[in-house]
């Protein structure tokens, strides 16, 4: 059953904030495709099945809801801020074809203006990929992709709930390399039950083996309401191990490396242009920074989540509860804040921390420099001019480094 909670209109207060914001600021758009072929038994993301939609929703009337919340975005933020990132995540994206990826680009031009050398990115199933599908998708205007590996090794795929095969990944890698583009991703996880050592060893060779410069490399988490966590309840798979998420992360970390690769924050690796000094990394995901950096960014589809100038909101979960909203000319909006001042703060040291520039020491206060210094004498922070970096041994423990910074 659909649930038919009615939107909240965004509040007068968070109106004022948006109209307050520097109109040179960054603006990033996330697209949000919610369809899925199969669930994976990890995912906790707002996907559905053809099977778990029915006939209470459809990629058309997706479409005409995200038209039309990308025709309110751009008034609200008008005047209208060019866009310097645009993001499509699922979900599938590829599931709806280059066309289909293709006329959504479009939809966004249709509402704003894209900024000179805007990066495009959209993820992709492999199997869900061709040759032609590449080759529409550079045409329109998309600049990156990036591909669901997850693993070379079977076993661990199967344990994933993966349908794709290993290989696959590999040749939509080259397929996407021969179509003209130069920005290609290959995500990984790691830690999975059963894997071994030499297991993530023949992913990370199968990645660097295609025309790829950037890497994402997950821990396995497992999270509440997932197949995968009801398997470990049961005590069908165990609980993913500390120690050996610690030690597959440095044996990533340290191939990846070795490979010209840098990481630029602590689950991304980009290929740097640079060899001296902190590199210049042509490679890394601008969108993604965008979010580590709080800038603004607006979400688009069901359960999307946006921030512009410290309001945040996200959308209605399901599909057609969120075109319901739109058709009667309301944003789909599920809930909203304000982020007080330290709100704000908490989070600034969370995200840039993590960030290979590290997080300026004017920005803590005086207890919490302190509280870095005992970090950098432990080993697990060093400074770099004015900036906190985390350490190779303090990248495994950065969430407890930012508890103990912030007290």
């Amino acid at each position: 059953m659909v649930n038919r909670q009615a939107p909240q209109p965004l509040s007068d207060q968070a109106l004022a904030a948006m109209g307050e914001v520097d109109r040179a600021r960054p603006l990033g758009l996330y697209l949000h495709v919610p369809f899925c072929a199969t669930r994976c038994g990890y995912c906790d993301f707002n996907t559905y099945t053809a099977g778990e939609l029915g006939s209470s929703s459809s990629p058309q009337s997706w479409m005409e809801g995200v038209r039309a919340e990308l025709d309110r975005a751009a008034s609200l933020l008008s005047p209208v801020r060019k866009v310097s990132t645009i993001f499509v995540g699922g979900g599938t994206p590829s599931l709806l074809g280059g066309d289909g990826l293709a006329a959504l680009l479009g939809a966004v031009r249709d509402s704003f203006d894209l900024a000179s050398g805007a990066e495009v990115t959209t993820e992709s199933n492999p199997e869900s990929t061709s040759p032609e599908f590449f080759s529409t998708l550079h045409e329109a205007g998309f600049t990156r992709i990036s591909l669901g590996m997850q693993s070379a090794a079977p076993h661990v795929l199967s344990v994933l709930d993966r349908t794709h095969t290993p290989g696959r990944a590999l040749a939509a890698a080259r397929e996407a390399a021969a179509a003209g583009f130069d920005h290609l991703n290959l995500d990984l996880i790691y830690g999975t039950p059963g894997e071994r050592d030499e297991d993530l060893a023949a992913s990370i060779d199968a990645v660097l083996s295609v025309p790829i410069d950037h890497v994402s490399a997950y821990a396995l988490i497992v999270e509440d309401g997932t197949a995968f966590a009801r398997k470990v309840r049961r005590g069908e798979v165990p609980m993913p191990d500390d120690d050996v998420l610690a030690a597959r992360y440095e044996m990533l970390d340290a191939r990846l490396s070795e490979a010209g690769m840098t990481w630029y924050e602590v689950s991304n690796w980009a290929r740097a242009n640079t060899d001296s000094g902190l590199p210049e990394l042509d490679s890394a995901c601008r969108h993604n920074e965008m979010y580590w950096r709080s800038d603004d960014w607006w979400g688009v589809g069901p359960g999307a989540h946006s921030h512009v100038n410290g309001v945040r909101w996200w959308n209605q979960k399901h599909p057609a509860t969120y075109s319901a909203s739109l058709d009667q000319g309301l944003l789909p909006i599920g809930g909203q804040e304000i982020l007080t001042v330290d709100d704000a703060h908490t989070e600034a040291v969370m995200l840039r921390l993590r960030m290979r520039e590290g997080l300026a020491a004017s920005f803590l206060d005086e207890r919490e420099r302190a509280r870095a210094d005992v970090a950098v004498v432990s080993g697990l922070l060093r400074t770099a001019g004015n900036a906190y970096v985390l350490t190779d041994r303090g990248r495994l423990l950065a969430d407890g480094v930012v508890r103990d910074i912030l007290g």
